[in-house]
This record gives C-alpha cells, structure tokens and sequence, in this order.
C-alpha cells in the first residue's frame, strides 16, 4: 500500500494543474492554423498524395486530419471537437516543437533551429524519431480502417536522409514492419466507429496502441541519447519512463486536459549546468515535475518494475481509476 500512495503522490504531483480552465485557442499546437487540414493541401505524385514526415506542418497536418475525420465521433460529448482523445499526439508535438526538440542535437545542422530551418524536424532528434511512431502509424492505420475515406495505398511518407530502415512510409510497409503497433491503431479506430464503446473503453484501446507503439521505440533510438546533455538525456528516460505510467490510469487525453499538462514539462532542452530543482527560468510546477520524475524512476530501479507491476495491476479496476481520478482532481482543486 506504501508503495501504491508513493505512485499517488508522485503522478499526482506531476498533473497539479490540469484542471485549470484554458481557452480552446490557446491550446492548440504552435501554427495550427498553418496546418494542412486535408488531403487535397499535399502534393500528389502518381495519384498517391505525399507527406513529408520531417517537416514540423506537415506532420502536423497529418494530425490534423486525423482530428478533423474523428470529430464525428466526440461530437456528443463537447463541442469543438475538444473531447477528442487523439488531441493528446499533436498538442505533446507542439510542445516539442516549440521547446526546440525537434532540432538536430549534433548541431551540425541548423534543422530546426529558431534561427535556421525552424520547420524542419532533425531525424537525429530522439523526440522527433520517438514522435514519428506515434504520427504515421496512428495515420496510417486510420487510412486502413477506412477513417480518412481514401484507399490503403493511396498515401505514403518521404524519408529521412538516414536511417531510413528504421522508419515506415505507407501503410503496407508499416503492417510489415511493425505488425502488433499497426493491429492495436486499428483495433482503436474499428471500436472508435463502433456506437456502443464508451469513452473509457475507447481510452483503453487508444493507451493500448500507444504503448505498442512505444515498444518499439525505445530499442530502436537509444543511441540518439548521446547527442543530449547528461541532464535531457535523463529526463527523456524519465519521460518515456512516466508515460508508461500514465497508461493504466486511462489519462483522457483531451485537448484541454493535455495541454494543461504540458505546462508543467520543461520549456527548453535541458543543458549540463542544469540542477533540479535549481533552474532559474523553469517555474516552480515544472521544477517539482522534474522532481517528480526523477523520485517516479528511482523507485521503479528499485523495485525491480515490480512498482509498475502492482500499478498496472490496481489500475485495471474501474473504481481504482475513478478513486485514482478523483485524488488528482482533489489535489489540483488544493493547489491550483
């Protein structure tokens, strides 16, 4: 029990402030409005419409696709389409976009620098290769369950100018490649059009694809780590460490929800000078966050996972969830 009330307070502390009241036009991802919101806004080569991946509007504007064709489905439950539990992927993309972690780490481009290319997405970017699978296969697997309106093979993704194995580019590609990622997106969507799931339903087979895709993340780009300073380095451990975390609560990744949350998360690459929690330009919430982090994975090293473990296992029960939900909410009503 000691060990559940730690998670408590940990994650807890992590999302204080999500219940706070922000204006739909404040939350959306930087240039939204810039965005490619349909297909038709792309180019089109041999009848195939082409996105480059690596290019911060394009990408985004997959996303933004993907929000626009799912309205219908969250339409009843808020208006603005703000329910919308994909609003989770693009609003944590603007955030690393506009924390500059999309820009080449090597520095020996001006990919994605303020003061260079500031669209473009560096593919030696951990955020960035970390981002692609959590973007082309949840589009992808869109267009293959029908949710866009066009056929499987009629989109595909340019490449990086490296590294292009360890990326997919159509949906065909994607299936053969990452199977299991592309089976869960697909579940998500074929229960997404299905009237009798209820929000929490489809939130378990969202964070399910979610996780899948993450799998294969984190063996694939451990090496990008060593372009970053000792201190992002480990906050991105730390990061990918907490989502995971994040999964068995059901987090409602709304847009409102998720863009409070990313209030908290660091505005800038961490540097080697940095110290948590003495960091004079972060605020107090994003430093305790930092905080939070660090004490989250020393417990979970500790214990062996066996933390996750007794979480994952507590949070499948509906009423853990709720209480869960509702100490968060208790907490962020103290503090706010």
């Amino acid at each position: 029990m000691a060990s559940i009330s730690l998670h408590c307070v940990v994650i807890g502390c992590i999302l204080l402030h999500l219940a706070g009241a922000s204006p739909l036009s404040d939350a959306y991802p930087p240039l939204w409005k810039d965005c490619p919101g349909q297909l038709s806004d792309y180019k089109v080569e041999n009848g195939k419409y082409i996105i480059n991946f690596w290019h911060y509007l394009e990408r985004q504007g997959a996303y933004k696709i993907l929000l626009n064709e799912t309205a219908k489905y969250f339409e009843k439950l808020a208006p603005e389409n703000e329910q919308n539990i994909l609003w989770g992927l693009p609003v944590d993309h603007g955030w690393q976009y506009h924390t500059g972690r999309l820009a080449d780490p090597t520095q020996r481009t001006d990919c994605g620098l303020k003061s260079g290319d500031h669209l473009c997405i560096s593919v030696d970017s951990w955020w960035a290769d970390v981002n692609f699978y959590l973007s082309a296969m949840p589009f992808l697997a869109a267009v293959d369950s029908g949710i866009i309106g066009i056929p499987s093979d009629n989109v595909t993704f340019l490449p990086p100018y490296k590294d292009q194995m360890s990326f997919c580019y159509n949906v065909s590609s994607c299936h053969s490649s990452f199977p299991e990622a592309m089976k869960k997106w697909n579940e998500f969507y074929q229960h997404l059009k299905s009237d009798s799931n209820s929000f929490d339903d489809l939130l378990k087979y969202l964070w399910a694809a979610h996780a899948s895709s993450l799998e294969v993340v984190h063996k694939n780009f451990h090496n990008r780590l060593k372009y970053y300073s000792k201190q992002e380095a480990h906050f991105e451990r730390n990061w990918a460490l907490f989502v995971d975390y994040l999964a068995p609560p059901l987090f409602p990744s709304t847009l409102i929800r998720t863009h409070n949350f990313l209030k908290g998360l660091p505005t800038r690459v961490l540097l080697s000078g940095d110290r948590v929690p003495f960091i004079s330009d972060f605020t107090a919430f994003q430093k305790s966050v930092l905080l939070a982090l660090n004490l989250l994975h020393k417990v979970h090293v500790y214990t062996g996972t066996l933390s996750f473990i007794v979480w994952e296992n507590l949070m499948k029960f509906k009423v853990a969830r709720k209480l869960f939900l509702e100490i968060l909410e208790f907490i962020l009503h103290v503090f706010d």
